[in-house]
């Protein structure tokens, strides 16, 4: 079979490998869909520390089961699933208090285990073992179902920012994830969504799809005095950091309403993860910032729930569908800003 695995920073090859064999615990699937993201464009540039080459990559991962684990129940070959990305313990003081996203123990697909960028993988046991294999619900197609793990991350930023009825939200960065935002946000009851991005190009690209209330970008654009005046001068209840940019974090802090809350949902790069922060603003104005840390099992299956119910459509952000010999050329793609979602189907 075909897989893409990196070998080091810069080399990613799609090469020829033995198909996999389930353990007892395992459940085998033929990959259908594997979706790309700018995580993906980090490990191809820089790696990651937790990859030890070679290894397959991709973690949006649908496909149907092809074989079980002598010892797997519940499943069977021919079934349409989804399968999480970060794998929690289940087992830490931190997963024992609910707190799965943020468990200390997490492993990966695509960096401890092979991930989708393959014609068939192996799920491991462990992944059974937290119920983080779903079963893609009836007219969902394995491309929408590859997506569910990004909104999954997306449900998790905006449930710890309580995003709700009636707020005035703003999301900084117009690639797939602050798409979603606007489209989960909307969802959710906010009352405006505004959607920002340096980028022209991209930003009209996404507004044309997810239709925000209002956008603002283009360079030399105050952001934050645009967002003011959106407000009548009160600023966003919430605003969402989509973009791996301190400014952008910055900028929220400036533009955020009394008692309004920031998601640093985007992280930083790890040589440069410090910004200036305005205590006195988050002090006087009673403002909340969290972060955002992936999403955990139960994120995974409501996020194919809102997908299934036409609550959050995904299908649409999907503009390139590439084959897996054409990974790296998807990978490019990504980089340069040029799409929404890039769906690899091997």
């Amino acid at each position: 079979m075909k897989v893409a695995r990196f070998h080091a920073p810069g080399d990613i090859r799609v090469e020829d490998a033995p198909e996999p064999a389930p353990g007892p615990g395992d459940v085998k699937i033929r990959v259908r869909n594997c979706s790309t993201c700018g995580t993906d464009v980090k490990i191809f540039k820089h790696g990651h520390h937790h990859i030890r080459p070679p290894r397959v990559m991709g973690h949006e991962i649908a496909g149907e089961i092809v074989e079980t684990g002598a010892e797997v129940t519940g499943w069977t070959p021919g079934d349409r699933v989804q399968v999480i990305a970060a794998i929690p313990c289940g087992r830490c003081e931190e997963c024992l208090r609910g707190r799965l996203t943020v468990c200390p123990d997490q492993e990966s697909m695509g960096y401890h285990y092979d991930g989708g960028f393959a014609e068939y993988m192996v799920v491991p046991a462990k992944v059974l073992a937290v119920d983080g294999l779903n079963r893609v619900p009836d007219g969902v197609g394995f491309a929408e179902a590859s997506v569910a793990e990004p909104l999954a991350c997306v449900l998790n930023g905006q449930e710890l920012a309580r995003v709700g009825e009636g707020d005035d939200v703003v999301v900084l960065g117009a690639g797939p994830i602050g798409c979603l935002h606007v489209r989960l946000a909307r969802s959710r009851g906010a009352g405006r969504v505004v959607l920002a991005d340096l980028n022209p190009e991209r930003l009209a690209m996404a507004a044309e799809l997810v239709r925000p209330d209002a956008t603002i970008g283009g360079p030399g654009v105050d952001v934050v005095d645009e967002v003011l005046k959106l407000t009548g001068g009160r600023g966003a209840d919430v605003v969402i950091t989509a973009a791996a940019s301190g400014a952008a974090q910055e900028q929220a802090v400036q533009m955020t309403a009394r008692q309004g809350r920031i998601s640093f949902f985007g992280g930083l790069p790890k040589d440069n993860p410090f910004i200036r922060l305005d205590s006195n603003l988050v002090h006087y104005r009673e403002l909340t910032i969290v972060g955002a840390n992936g999403s955990s099992p139960r994120h995974n299956a409501e996020a194919l729930g809102l997908i299934a119910s036409g609550a959050v459509p995904v299908a649409d952000l999907i503009t390139h569908r590439i084959p897996l010999t054409e990974v790296l050329d998807g990978i490019d793609t990504v980089a340069r800003g040029v799409a929404i979602k890039v769906t690899v189907e091997p």
